[in-house]
């Protein structure tokens, strides 16, 4: 059978080559902004790349169950390495926008209280680092039943990315809003699942 197949594919491929494959838009885009590439306002569409990676990657982490599920194409092995990989481009694009683009500490702190998206963002970026530090054997091993309850913090960080995009996004933008409806969409098909997780 073709899923069979492509299970096999998969179970050969290493963890570590995702992460190479996925982290090489890193330095284009860098060499881009550097270059001329990204544009009149190369930090801007630097973030905005940054940012919009680190979406699809948390909505490609949201797939693997339900593709899982109802496909049978296991690629459960990659779940975590999606997440920080999300993670990594999450921080990157804080970097950006702190470091290049805001450039003054008291700045930063005034945009986070005041511009309602970045406060969201933010709230999304804090919520990743107890997935991201607990996204090792170790912490599974030790915490257990309490490790599957933590990381259902993927879904609100989910959301509050999705809403981060649609407020930054000025005008209504088809874009954003289709993401947001991808992940409205699977997060419903999970309902049924996450209520038992809930419920253990």
């Amino acid at each position: 059978m073709l899923v069979d197949r492509i299970n096999q594919v998969v179970r050969k491929v290493p963890t570590w080559a995702v992460y190479i494959v996925y982290l090489i838009p890193v330095p284009v885009l860098l060499y881009m902004g550097m270059t001329g590439g990204l544009g009149r306002e190369p930090i801007k569409a630097l973030e905005h790349e940054l940012g919009e990676i680190a979406l699809q990657l948390l909505i490609i982490g949201l797939c693997i169950t339900p593709l899982r599920r109802f496909t049978g194409v296991n690629l459960i092995k990659f779940r975590r390495t999606m997440g920080v990989l999300a993670f990594t481009y999450v921080a990157l694009h804080l970097l950006v926008w702190a470091v290049l683009d805001v450039q003054a500490l008291d700045r930063v702190w005034a945009d986070i209280l005041k511009r309602p998206y970045i406060t969201i963002g933010m709230a999304a970026f804090v919520l990743m680092i107890p997935l991201a530090v607990t996204s090792n054997n170790k912490s599974v091993r030790a915490l257990g039943a309490v490790w599957r309850k933590l990381h259902l913090l993927t879904y609100p960080v989910a959301i509050l990315a999705g809403i981060h995009f649609i407020w930054l996004s000025k005008g209504f933008q088809l874009e954003p809003m289709v993401y947001m409806a991808v992940i409205l969409a699977l997060l419903a098909l999970r309902v049924p699942a996450l209520r038992k997780k809930v419920a253990a």
